[in-house]
């Protein structure tokens, strides 16, 4: 598979890499995946999924807060 720009994990705004890493950590110490600096590919996809899983509910949360 080619690479490209418009790749999905690629962040729309770069300077956020740094935010969501550490949103990234903070979600999986509470959710008791332990995630170590650099690669994690020996994470189960169940623990993957719920990492990315309630990130995006924090997400959506937050964001649906600010619209009231």
């Amino acid at each position: 598979m080619a690479s490209n720009n418009n790749s999905s994990n690629q962040m729309e705004v770069p300077q956020a890499k740094d935010a969501m890493d550490r949103f990234k950590t903070e979600v999986a110490s509470e959710l008791g995946v332990n995630l170590k600096n650099g690669y994690n590919g020996d994470l189960t996809s169940r623990e993957a999924g719920s990492i990315g899983g309630e990130m995006v509910r924090r997400m959506i949360k937050k964001q649906e807060e600010q619209m009231k």
